[in-house]
């Protein structure tokens, strides 16, 4: 409401509304006659009136305000006490009684409203205080106009600098000085003291800026450093500093699947690989912003590769199927998961567990080489998704999965064996001789955490509108969302596994295709050898797929379809081998004096090097084939075809579920499955 108020609108009173003057001639209830100078009468509600921009009252005295609560609870109790006896004067002298008089008490004679003026009340009032009438008018005048505030001494509640009274110059210089450790390792005060007043002296000369005491600089800096982190963690003060200075904006998705955030991290926990070595494991994850469900999840042994982002992709469009050993009530139909309707409208729920399948939108990643590979970009075009790039050193553009890796560190990792910590400052002793889980056995057991421990737990992000107190779980809130936006299920055909994965351009010679210094040839290739692929902008080389977890085959796309094309060494190797081992024994082949490009020469130091891996004692060699055989068996989980031993299978409380095969890894199962 613009202008000054009044307490009290009264008949015969002048406002100013609608850019005239009016008088109040009459008020019925809400509503109020208006006469203008001119005359003229209107009618209107008095809310309509009153909220107008430029209605005020003229010649009254404006409204009191409300006293600001807060602050007087910040002001000390001996000022909060003086301020209430003042409030108990200035009440008698316009009341005439004090505040909280009994009913039916009589006003003091010197203080009677009837038979004694305001200004003879003021005069009685300073007389028994023994101050000035001008001080009390001065107080009724504030308690007017702020009540119980305006009579507080101003002098207790007033807000003073942190640094006191200290050099404005000194100020910027510990400022700077401050500013100046984020990026260094962290250090003691006193060095930053030390730093301070060398700069003050060098830029206005010794002696020029006046230096407070020891003590009081140390209170300067800690008071100029607050909530920077300077003498705190390292880390913290970087990622402090690079937090964006305006405010945090939420991200919203009204539908599963509108907005997927994919990022790595390594997992804190060592992870055993064949060989006995140690290792952290990378961790992939994929977290749809709609319902905070993961998705997937992928565990790789070191250095997460395209492939694995783009097959992470797949993953998310295809359910996940019940494993022996768990737990009847994983399954979706025991969930509260719309099971039958999704089961109507894509059969392969029917044994699937309780985790949503959600074909995403958008996929939000950060700058790393894995997501912005031609073979991620790739997968992502060909399944019609959009690519959201984060700004450079800006988490908080993906900041719900960054806080889904923390939260998955706090409910799940650290409740296993070879748990690392977050830092090495609270990593325990020895903590390698502590692991027991290998890659496979790990994924196995984060895909049953996934269900059990994240999808049916409570999310404080996740809460119905209408109910802001009860939190939802990942999956009851895809289930609330589902019904108003739909499922329309992606079913991936055999060969979308081969599209997934890298790609290289070779020409198809006499002896075959070559990559990497390694043969491939194939029976199958003859037709198309020395041959032009028609593809002008490739000057005519084909189109050849491969696996880098598994260098003994490639794929080739011919106007026919794939062929399959073996390594023509493989016979020589009695083990898989990924690109990282291959790599490995071409330096090994290297430090020998022998042709590292000479194919044949390779593959007996790789057989060499994995059939030593299986004895030791070389640390570095066991490492490259653990890593080898652990990915290989990460990647390419057994066919579907194979039935599990019922002698192996665990023993648990609860009916184990039937065996479901997970397909997307296996294109030939996949296709049959599917097609």
């Amino acid at each position: 409401m613009g202008g000054e108020r009044t307490a009290v609108l009264r008949t015969g009173d002048w406002v100013t509304f609608d850019d005239g003057d009016h008088q109040v001639v009459a008020l019925a209830g809400t509503s109020v006659r208006l006469r203008s100078q001119s005359g003229t009468e209107t009618v209107v509600l008095a809310s309509y009136l009153m909220a107008s921009p430029d209605f005020s009252v003229t010649g009254t005295e404006p409204l009191p305000e409300v006293e600001p609560f807060g602050l007087l609870s910040a002001v000390p109790e001996s000022a909060l006490d003086a301020a209430r006896r003042w409030e108990r004067h200035v009440v008698e002298v316009e009341t005439g009684l004090p505040p909280g008089a009994e009913p039916g008490s009589v006003p003091r004679p010197e203080y009677d409203p009837a038979s004694r003026s305001v200004v003879e009340r003021d005069a009685a009032k300073a007389a028994e205080l023994g101050v000035g009438i001008r001080t009390i008018q001065s107080r009724r005048y504030a308690y007017a106009r702020q009540g119980l505030w305006g009579l507080v001494d101003q002098r207790t509640a007033r807000v003073s600098e942190a640094t006191g009274r200290a050099d404005a110059r000194l100020v910027a210089a510990i400022e700077e000085a401050v500013a100046g450790e984020t990026h260094t390792s962290t250090g003691t005060r006193s060095r930053l003291i030390r730093r301070v007043v060398k700069a003050v002296e060098a830029a206005h000369g010794p002696g020029v800026v006046p230096m407070p005491s020891q003590r009081t600089l140390y209170k300067l800096v800690d008071a100029l450093s607050t909530g920077r982190h300077t003498f705190g963690s390292a880390v913290t003060r970087r990622q402090t500093a690079n937090r964006p200075q305006g405010p945090f904006t939420p991200t919203f998705a009204a539908r599963p699947g509108e907005q997927v955030q994919i990022d790595s991290t390594p997992l804190d926990v060592m992870v055993v690989l064949d060989s006995g070595l140690t290792i952290r494991a990378d961790l992939t994850i994929a977290v749809d912003v709609a319902t905070r469900s993961i998705c997937a999840a992928v565990l790789r042994p070191v250095g997460t590769k395209a492939v694995d982002a783009a097959l992470l992709l797949a993953r998310m469009l295809v359910p996940e199927p019940m494993r022996p050993g768990w737990s009847q009530s994983l399954r979706m139909m025991a969930s509260r998961m719309p099971h039958q309707h999704l089961l109507n409208v894509d059969a392969r729920m029917d044994q699937a567990a309780a985790k949503p399948v959600i074909v995403p939108d958008t996929v939000v990643i950060d700058g790393g080489k894995v997501f912005l590979s031609d073979t991620f970009t790739r997968a992502c075009d060909r399944l019609g998704i959009s690519i959201q790039r984060a700004r450079p050193r800006t988490p908080t553009d993906k900041a719900i999965v960054e806080a889904t890796f923390s939260a998955i560190n706090t409910l799940f990792c650290q409740h296993l064996a070879g748990y690392t910590g977050p830092n090495v400052s609270r990593r325990g002793e020895r903590v390698e001789d502590q692991a027991v889980w290998t890659v496979p056995e790990l994924q196995d057991l984060l895909d049953e955490w996934v269900l059990a421990g994240w999808q049916m737990r409570p999310h404080d992000a996740l809460r119905d509108p209408f109910r802001p107190k009860k939190a939802m779980s990942p999956n009851d809130k895809y289930a609330s969302l589902v019904a108003a936006a739909g499922y329309l299920p992606l079913v991936l055909r055999g060969e979308d596994y081969l599209e997934l994965l890298p790609v290289a351009w070779r020409a198809v010679n006499d002896y075959g295709i070559r990559i990497g210094h390694r043969t491939y040839d194939s029976a199958d290739l003859g037709p198309w050898r020395r041959q032009h692929s028609g593809n002008a902008t490739k000057r005519g080389l084909w189109e050849v797929h491969h696996d880098p977890y598994d260098l003994s085959q490639v794929f080739v796309r011919t106007p026919q379809g794939w062929i399959t094309v073996p390594w023509v060494h493989l016979p020589l190797v009695n083990a898989p081998f990924a690109d990282f081992t291959w790599q490995h024994a071409r330096r090994l082949a290297a430090q020998a004096g022998l042709d590292d490009t000479q194919e044949a020469a390779v593959a007996r130091v790789l057989d060499q090097l994995l059939t030593r891996a299986e004895h030791g004692p070389d640390t570095q060699t066991a490492r490259i084939a653990g890593r080898t055989r652990q990915g290989a068996a990460a990647h390419r989980p057994p066919s579907p075809r194979a039935e599990p031993d019922p002698a192996q299978k665990p023993q648990v409380a609860e009916p184990s579920a039937p065996v479901i095969p997970f397909g997307v890894f296996d294109a030939h199962a996949e296709a049959e499955r599917w097609l």
